[in-house]
């Protein structure tokens, strides 16, 4: 039964291929949300209140949590209206966009040369050199390798002062690459960082241009260094709140059998901004 809904779904939202989920291998792509899960350091973290827990007066189990934290922490999901007046809520992004084929984008040798690297038209290009050309509708994810710093803020993001976004160092996405990524007509851009745009960034072009052409973002991914190039399948899935700009998401990734793991890159701390490697 879980492959027969499964091979319904992803045929239906016009992914490529069909994949039998009894088959794949599934990578839970989502951090735990708790008091370590990292928000940007202006926005409200996430707070979770016991209401109950234990034996009621009818002598029964009840247990229950409030919970409060921004939109954007954790892995969560961008929606367009988040950087583009008129742009879709989080409750308006079409499931095809949130369930769809997979690229990966492996920039973490030059991550590693500069924290504060921007990926380039030339990083899209050679990717597809090697693996094809990203198809539209596609899941486009970044792998910077910052997320082995996760949950440390500090080596995350550069700074653990909360209330300060001044001083942020971690990679993101150049305008001119998001603009790449739009003439492709992905689906959805996402990466391993706290922010489509790199740390330093002021006004967060990467996100503006992919907003306005209505392109969600995806950030704090977990585990990107366990998916391939190509071949998995995207499945994230944001809390559906209406006129949302965004909301904690649950992402997984399938894997078909037989899909080869990454060669695994040097895992020392990424130097200071623009320090040579």
């Amino acid at each position: 039964m879980r492959s027969t809904v499964l091979l319904v779904l992803v045929t239906a939202l016009g992914c490529t291929g069909t994949l039998s989920l009894d088959e794949a291998r599934v990578v839970d792509l989502t951090y735990p949300f708790n008091r370590d899960t990292i928000y940007w350091p202006t926005a409200r973290s996430f707070e979770l209140k016991p209401v109950a827990h234990g034996v009621n007066e009818r002598g029964q189990w009840y247990a229950s949590n409030d919970f409060c934290a921004s939109e954007h922490g954790g892995t969560h999901l961008d929606a367009p209206l988040h950087f583009a007046d008129g742009g879709r809520s989080t409750a308006e992004v079409p499931l095809s966009q949130l369930i769809a084929p997979a690229r990966v984008v492996d920039v973490r040798e030059r991550c590693l040369a500069d924290r504060d690297y921007q990926v380039s038209p030339e990083d899209i290009q050679a990717h597809e050199e090697r693996y094809g050309r990203i198809p539209a509708g596609s899941a486009v994810l970044i792998l910077t390798g910052f997320g082995r710093f996760y949950p440390d803020a500090k080596r995350y993001l550069g700074s653990d002062a909360r209330g300060v976004a001044e001083n942020l160092h971690f990679p993101g996405i150049g305008e001119e690459a998001a603009r790449v990524l739009v003439e492709r007509r992905v689906g959805l851009v996402g990466l391993d960082t706290a922010s489509l745009d790199h740390g330093p960034s002021q006004d967060f072009l990467a996100h503006r241009v992919l907003a306005q052409a209505n392109i969600p973002g995806l950030e704090n991914v977990a585990h990107l260094d366990e998916l391939p190039p190509r071949g998995a399948t995207l499945i994230a899935l944001p809390m559906k709140i209406e006129v949302g700009t965004g909301g904690p998401c649950r992402a997984i990734a399938l894997l078909p059998p037989g899909v080869p793991r990454r060669i695994p890159v040097r895992t020392e701390p990424a130097p200071p901004s623009n320090a040579s490697p």
